[in-house]
C-alpha cells in the first residue's frame, strides 16, 4: 500500500509541474548588452528562434532578426535554442596597427557570450559605434554548412546605397570583379535580379546611418545581400562550394565554377565563424575614422613586420606606356621599365609594378624575351626602388610554392595578384594561403580583383592592397559619374580597408569633354580633385597612375603627390556627406595632410584647423584655378601662414577638390 501511494504522489506530482517545466523550456531567454557609452544596446532573444535586436540613441535600427547555421544533417543552429550560459564582460585594450590610418586603435566594447547546447554558441559584440555577432562551434571532426541564416530586419523602409553585383565572369552570378557604383533607392526597392555586395550603406534618417559589413572572413564564403520576406530587411547569401571549374572570363584568367554543392562551406567542427557586422553614425563624417574590421579581425600572425615598406608606385598599366622623348620604342621591355624606375627614382616613390606582359599568363616560369628581369631587378636595386610582379591568381595558386621563394631570393618585393574575381570558400581560403606564403618569402600582396578587405591586412599585414572598387581604370571604357562615386566611397568601401582605386591622372576634363579611350585615357574631375584622393582615400600601396612623361610635364604637382605618404598616425575627419563631398585630415609625424572633394556641385566649405597642435604652421594648398569649371586642369599653388584655430574659407569647382600640406615651422 505505501509503495502504491509514493508511486500515485509521484505520478501527482509529475502531473502539476510537467506543465510548468515545459512552459519554462518552451519561454525564451532574454538579453541585453549596452555600448559602453549607452547609446547603443542589443537584445538577443534565445527560443524558437535565435533573433537580435539593436536600438541606437533611442531609435530602433534592426528589429527582432533571426540567424542560424543550418549543418548537413538537418540540425539548425539557433532554433529551439537552449542556452547552457550566458556570460557579459567588458573587453578593453588597444593594438598597433599597420598599413592603416592610424599608429594605434583602441577596442573598447562589451561581450555577451551564449553557449548553447548542441555544441555551439553565439559571441555578440556591443562598440560605442557598431555592434557584431559570429558563431561559433564545439563539434567533433568536419562539418558541412549547408546554410547561414543572416538578417538585417530594418525598423523603417529606409534609403540604402546598394553596390550591386555586376560584369559576371563566365556568365556566372558568384563570378565578378566586385566593382560596383552605388545605386541609391529604397529598401523595398531592392533589384530581384541582382544580388548587393558588401559594405552597404543604410540611411537611417535624421543624419544616422547604419553600415553593414563582415569582418574576420577566413575558410568560408563572403556574405551578400538580398531582400527578405520583410520587404524592408535584408539576408545574406552565400556562394555554394564549388566542386568542378574551368578556365574562362577575361583571356581565359579566370576559373570558373561550372558545378557547385549544395552546401556553402565544408569545415572544421570546432571553429568560430565570420563576424556579421553593423556600423552605426550620427553624423557621416564618422564613418571616415571607424576601425571596426581590424578590430573584429584575427590578430597578426606575423612577427618581424620590418621588412613591409607601403609607398607610392609608378605604375605603367594604365598610362599604357604613353612615355615619349626617349630614343627606344615604349612598351613591355627592358628600356621603359629602366625608365619608370628612373622616374620613381627621381620622385621618390618607393617601387615600380611589372604589369601584365613581363610572363606568360599561364606560366610565370616563361620570360617576355623583351624583358630582362635580372638586369631590371639590379637597375632598380642600385636606384633603391622595389620591383613587384603582376600575376593573375589562377597562375599564382597553381606555381607559388616555386615562384614566390624564387622571385623573392632574385629581388622582388611584392606581387599584385589579379583576377580572383570569386569569394567562395576555396577563393577566401586560398587568400590567406597567398599571404602566408608570401609571409615566409618576405613579400608583400596587392589583392586585385577581389573582393572587399574582411580583415586580412591586419592578420597578414604584407596584404597591402585590396581592390573590391569601381576604379579610375574605368576610364579607359566606361562613362560613369565619377565625382559622385569618389565622394562616396570614403564612406561605404574604404571603412572596410585599404583600397585599389589608382590615382592620379593628370589629363582632367569636364563632363562636357570626357570620352572614354584606351591611350592617353581621361579623367573626370578637376586636378586638385586627383590630388585630393592621395589623402582622403586611404590605400597603402598607392599608384602614380599616369606616365611619367605626363608628371614630369606637371612637376609641381607631382612633387606634391610624392610627398603624401600612404599610412599615417592619426586621422581627423572633419566633414562630409556621402555622395555630395568629404573633408579629412591626416598625420605623420609632425606634418599634417588635408583633403576635401565634392561632387559635380561647386561648393564653398570651411576648414577649420582646430586638429593642429600649437606653434606656427605652413600650409602648401593646391586649389581650383578660376577656370577649373570649363578647364580642368586649371589649378593654384598658394603657400600660407596658418595655426590651430583657423578657419580657411575653401571653394571647389564641379567635380573639385583641395588639398594641402601643413609644416610645422
Amino acid at each position: 500500500m505505501k509503495k502504491y501511494m509514493y508511486t500515485y504522489n509521484r505520478l501527482v506530482l509529475l502531473l502539476i509541474f510537467l506543465p510548468l517545466t515545459l512552459q519554462a523550456i518552451s519561454q525564451p531567454k532574454n538579453y541585453e548588452v549596452k555600448s559602453p557609452d549607452g547609446n547603443v544596446i542589443l537584445k538577443v532573444e534565445a527560443g524558437n528562434k535565435l533573433q537580435w535586436s539593436v536600438a541606437y540613441m533611442g531609435q530602433p535600427v534592426i528589429v527582432p532578426s533571426p540567424i542560424s547555421l543550418t549543418l548537413e544533417d538537418g540540425e539548425v543552429l539557433g532554433d529551439n535554442t537552449r542556452v547552457k550560459s550566458a556570460k557579459t564582460e567588458e573587453l578593453n585594450s588597444q593594438f598597433n596597427a599597420i598599413n592603416f590610418r592610424r599608429t594605434v586603435v583602441k577596442d573598447h566594447c562589451n561581450q555577451l557570450t551564449l553557449q548553447c547546447k548542441n555544441d555551439f554558441g553565439v559571441i555578440f559584440r556591443v562598440y560605442n559605434d557598431a555592434v557584431a555577432y559570429r558563431f561559433f562551434t564545439k563539434k567533433k571532426g568536419d562539418i558541412i554548412v549547408k546554410q547561414e541564416e543572416a538578417n538585417f530586419n530594418f525598423s523603417a523602409d529606409h534609403q540604402a546605397f546598394i553596390p550591386y553585383l555586376r560584369d559576371y565572369r563566365g556568365g556566372q552570378l558568384f563570378n565578378a570583379s566586385f566593382e560596383s557604383p552605388y545605386r541609391v533607392q529604397k529598401l523595398s526597392e531592392f533589384a530581384q535580379d541582382s544580388l548587393s555586395i558588401l559594405p552597404m550603406l543604410v540611411d537611417l534618417g535624421g543624419n544616422k546611418k547604419a553600415e553593414i559589413l563582415e569582418a574576420d572572413l577566413e575558410d568560408y564564403p563572403g556574405m551578400y545581400l538580398v531582400l527578405n520576406e520583410t520587404g524592408k530587411g535584408l539576408q545574406g547569401l552565400f556562394a555554394r562550394y564549388p566542386l568542378e571549374t574551368k578556365a574562362g572570363g577575361f583571356n581565359m584568367m579566370n576559373r570558373i565554377p561550372v558545378k557547385r554543392a549544395d552546401y556553402i562551406a565544408k569545415t572544421n567542427g570546432t571553429r568560430t565563424f565570420p563576424w556579421r557586422a553593423v556600423l552605426l553614425s550620427k553624423a557621416d563624417k564618422e564613418l571616415l575614422n571607424n576601425d571596426i574590421v581590424q578590430k573584429l579581425a584575427s590578430p597578426p600572425r606575423i612577427e618581424d613586420i620590418s621588412w613591409i615598406v607601403p609607398g607610392q608606385v609608378a605604375w605603367d598599366w594604365w598610362d599604357g606606356y604613353d612615355i615619349f622623348h626617349v630614343d627606344f620604342k615604349a612598351g613591355k621591355n627592358t628600356p621603359t621599365y629602366k625608365y619608370y624606375i628612373d622616374f620613381a627614382s627621381a620622385n621618390h616613390a618607393k617601387y615600380i609594378i611589372l604589369d601584365e606582359g613581363w610572363s606568360d599568363i599561364f606560366d610565370l616560369n616563361k620570360l617576355n624575351p623583351k624583358i630582362d628581369l635580372k638586369e631590371i631587378l639590379r637597375y632598380a636595386k642600385e636606384k633603391n626602388v622595389g620591383v613587384i610582379l603582376w600575376a593573375s591568381w589562377a597562375a599564382i595558386t597553381d606555381q607559388m610554392e616555386q615562384v614566390f621563394p624564387k622571385y623573392a631570393a632574385m629581388g622582388v618585393k611584392g606581387w599584385k595578384i589579379d583576377f580572383v574575381d570569386r569569394d567562395d570558400q576555396p577563393a577566401v581560403a586560398s587568400t590567406y594561403a597567398i599571404a602566408r606564403l608570401a609571409a615566409q618569402n618576405h613579400l608583400m600582396v596587392d589583392f586585385h580583383g577581389i573582393y572587399k578587405p574582411t580583415g586580412l591586412q591586419r592578420t597578414y599585414p604584407n596584404v597591402v592592397g585590396y581592390e573590391g572598387v569601381y576604379g579610375l581604370e574605368n576610364f579607359k571604357w566606361a562613362d560613369m559619374n565619377m565625382p559622385e562615386y569618389v565622394v562616396t566611397i570614403p564612406f561605404i568601401r574604404n571603412v572596410a580597408g585599404p583600397m585599389d582605386y589608382t590615382s592620379g591622372s593628370m589629363r582632367n576634363v569636364t563632363q562636357a569633354d570626357f570620352v572614354a579611350r584606351d591611350h592617353a585615357p581621361l579623367t573626370k574631375g578637376t586636378r586638385c580633385n586627383q590630388l585630393a584622393q592621395y589623402v582622403v582615400f586611404e590605400v597603402p600601396i598607392q599608384m602614380l597612375s599616369d606616365s611619367p612623361t605626363a608628371y614630369m610635364k606637371e612637376q609641381e604637382c607631382t612633387d606634391f603627390i610624392t610627398s603624401i605618404p600612404t599610412t599615417f598616425d592619426e586621422t581627423v575627419p572633419l566633414d562630409g556627406s556621402v555622395g555630395d563631398y568629404v573633408t579629412v585630415a591626416r598625420k605623420k609625424g609632425d606634418t599634417w595632410f588635408v583633403g576635401a572633394m565634392t561632387d559635380w556641385s561647386p561648393r564653398d566649405l570651411t576648414i577649420d584647423l582646430s586638429f593642429l597642435g600649437d606653434g606656427n604652421y605652413q600650409a602648401v594648398v593646391f586649389k581650383d584655378g578660376i577656370n577649373a569649371d570649363t578647364e580642368a586642369t586649371d589649378y593654384e599653388k598658394e603657400v600660407i601662414p596658418v595655426k590651430k584655430g583657423d578657419k580657411l574659407k575653401i571653394h571647389m569647382a564641379p567635380g573639385g577638390g583641395w588639398a594641402a600640406r601643413i609644416i610645422r615651422l
